[in-house]
C-alpha cells in the first residue's frame, strides 16, 4: 500500500465516529506503480540491450573501418610500389628505345656506306672485267699473230737452215739462246783483223712481227742497225740481215 492510501485510510478511521463524508463515497483509484516499474525496468533492460548492441555494432564498424583503412593503405602502398616499378620500367624502356634508335641510325649509316662501297666495287669490277676482256682479246690476237709468224718461220726454216749452217761453219757465227723462246743472241768471231778472237754480238727480239735489235757490241751507229733491221722486216731475208750486221761490226772494228 502506498503512503497516500495509508493516510487516506487513517483519516477515514479517525472520523468513523463521525457521519459519512463525501470522500467515503469516492471510488478507489489504483495508479499501477508496480506495473509501471515493471514496464520501466523492461524498458531499461531493452534500452541497455539496445545500447550494448549499438556499442558492439559501433566497435565492429570501427574495427571494420580500421581494417578497411589498413587495406586501403596497403593497396595504396602496393599501387605506389607498382607505379614506381612501372616508372622504372618506362625509364628503362625509354633508354632502350633511345639506344635502339641510335643503333638503328648507326646501322643505316653503315648500310649506306657499305652500299656505296659495294656499288663502287661493282663499278670497278665491271671496269676490270672490261679491261680483262680487252687484254684477253689482245693476247688472243697476239698469240694468233705469233702462231702465224711461227708457222711462217717454220716454213722458212727449210730454206734458212743450209745458209745458217754456212754462216756458222765458215763465217764464224754462233747462235745462243737467252732463256726466252722469242729472243736470240748472234755472236760473230773473226771480225777484227788485229784481234782475231774478239767477238761481236747482238740480240734479236722476235716477239712481234717486226723484229727488234736490243743490245749489241761493239758500238755501232743505231741508224745503221735500224736500216739493216728494216730491210729484214720487209724481206724476211735473214741471211742478208746477218751478212749486213757482220759488215757493220767489221767496219766498226777497223
Amino acid at each position: 500500500m502506498t503512503t497516500f492510501e495509508a493516510s487516506l485510510s487513517a483519516s477515514m478511521r479517525g472520523s468513523s465516529h463521525d457521519a459519512p463524508s463525501m470522500a467515503d463515497q469516492l471510488p478507489t483509484i489504483s495508479f499501477g506503480f508496480d506495473d509501471l516499474r515493471c514496464r520501466m525496468n523492461q524498458f531499461t533492460a531493452r534500452f541497455d540491450d539496445f545500447i550494448e548492441k549499438g556499442r558492439r555494432r559501433v566497435l565492429e564498424e570501427r574495427n571494420q573501418f580500421r581494417m578497411n583503412v589498413a587495406e586501403v593503405q596497403e593497396d595504396q602502398r602496393m599501387k605506389k610500389r607498382d607505379i614506381e616499378i612501372l616508372s622504372l620500367k618506362q625509364t628503362q624502356h625509354t633508354q632502350t628505345l633511345s639506344k635502339e634508335t641510335h643503333e638503328k641510325a648507326e646501322m643505316q649509316e653503315a648500310i649506306s656506306t657499305l652500299t656505296i662501297q659495294r656499288d663502287e666495287r661493282l663499278t670497278h669490277r665491271d671496269a676490270l672485267r672490261a679491261q680483262i676482256a680487252e687484254v684477253q682479246k689482245s693476247i688472243s690476237a697476239r698469240r694468233e699473230a705469233q702462231l702465224k709468224h711461227r708457222r711462217y718461220l717454220d716454213g722458212q726454216s727449210r730454206y734458212n737452215e743450209p745458209e745458217l749452217d754456212f754462216w756458222e761453219s765458215y763465217l764464224g757465227l754462233r747462235i745462243e739462246g737467252l732463256g726466252r723462246p722469242d729472243r736470240l743472241k748472234f755472236v760473230y768471231t773473226n771480225v777484227c783483223e788485229r784481234e782475231w778472237d774478239r767477238e761481236a754480238w747482238f740480240e734479236l727480239d722476235t716477239t712481234e712481227r717486226d723484229y727488234k735489235v736490243h743490245d749489241f757490241r761493239p758500238k755501232v751507229e743505231r741508224d745503221e742497225v735500224d736500216r739493216v733491221l728494216e730491210r729484214l722486216n720487209e724481206t724476211r731475208d735473214l741471211a742478208t740481215f746477218l751478212k749486213g750486221m757482220r759488215e757493220l761490226f767489221v767496219e766498226a772494228l777497223k
